[in-house]
């Protein structure tokens, strides 16, 4: 059974397209729902004439506020369910399969855009990596083609 599941987010609709599936199932069964941003490694700001305008772990308390901001956003579509927000640095596909084994996760759920052919060779997907590498079950949803008018 399904305890801890664990839901990278990337701030897209396409990575948010499974939120709703998750939530029934986190309601469902009582499991515990952990979503995660994976901000990339912050560097120190400099202007023009090479004066420091942030330093690294003022640009990481920055990304760090504003994933979390994000994540609460994402957080109401659990109504009911247990949730916690977590945010990492680094290299996408490493920090979720860290997070999953950190965390304990039974369960990585994620979306694949489905990207086929050329562009999957070339580009990889972070979603189809981490269900390469994961010893975590990992479910992917494909996420739906937006429709133009």
């Amino acid at each position: 059974m399904v305890k801890r599941i664990l839901v990278p987010l990337d701030e897209t609709v396409q990575a948010e397209s499974m939120v709703e599936a998750v939530a029934a199932l986190s309601r469902g069964t009582g499991a515990v729902v952990r979503l995660l941003h994976v901000a990339p490694t912050p560097d120190a700001v400099f202007d023009e004439d090479g004066r420091v305008l942030a330093y690294s772990d003022q640009e990481a308390a920055r990304f760090e506020a504003a994933a979390l901001d994000y994540l609460r956003t994402v957080e109401v579509a659990f109504d009911g369910a247990q949730v916690e927000c977590a945010v990492r640095f680094g290299d996408p596909v490493a920090q979720i399969l860290e997070d999953a084994e950190a965390w304990n996760a039974d369960l990585i759920a994620m979306a694949t855009r489905g990207r086929g052919g050329i562009g999957r060779v070339l580009l990889g997907s972070v979603a189809e990596q981490v269900f390469r590498k994961a010893s975590t079950a990992v479910s992917l949803y494909r996420a739906g083609r937006e429709r133009t008018a």
